[in-house]
């Protein structure tokens, strides 16, 4: 399975970046990962709600440039379906069985996600109703997909 994580930023924290580093090790033996950054826009001092919404078309733009067609894309959106762990390790589960092999994972910037990029999604998944740091949330999200390929595959991992 090859697995792209799109998200808008770069990290800067170390810690944050070692953590990635490691799931993303963790992750070398289930999948193949890429996580593609892309560059946030600069939100101007006094901006107009029609500013962020043409900065927040412009990120989504970039999003979807890297999208391939046959992908099954997940968007991350705080208003999105809520799974459980086990839930979300049986619908990776069944896309590789309906042969979805290649899946995208999309986090936005601090400006949210368009609605262009919503409507590629295939799926809209929130991990809870609490604004996350998206550095953060990208370690979570890996070590999520991490729990997922342990329960698929049968093994042991803290609960």
């Amino acid at each position: 399975m090859f697995i792209q994580i799109i998200c808008i930023g770069k990290l800067k924290e170390k810690f944050l970046r070692l953590a990635i580093d490691e799931y993303s090790k963790r992750l070398s033996a289930y999948c193949r990962l890429e996580i593609i950054e892309l560059k946030d826009e600069m939100i101007p001092d006094k901006a107009s709600e029609t500013d962020l919404s043409q900065l927040l078309n412009k990120e989504g733009q970039r999003i979807l440039s890297k999208v391939k067609s046959n992908a099954y894309v997940i968007c991350l959106d705080l208003k999105g379906q809520q799974v459980d762990s086990a839930k979300f390790s049986s619908h990776i589960e069944n896309l590789a069985i309906q042969g979805k092999s290649h899946l995208v994972f999309i986090i936005g910037g601090s400006l949210g996600i368009s609605e262009a990029v919503k409507s590629r999604a295939d799926l809209k998944l929130s991990f809870s109703k609490m604004t996350f740091p998206h550095q953060l949330f990208r370690v979570m999200l890996l070590e999520q997909i991490y729990r997922a390929f342990k329960i698929i595959h049968h093994e042991t991992y803290h609960k």
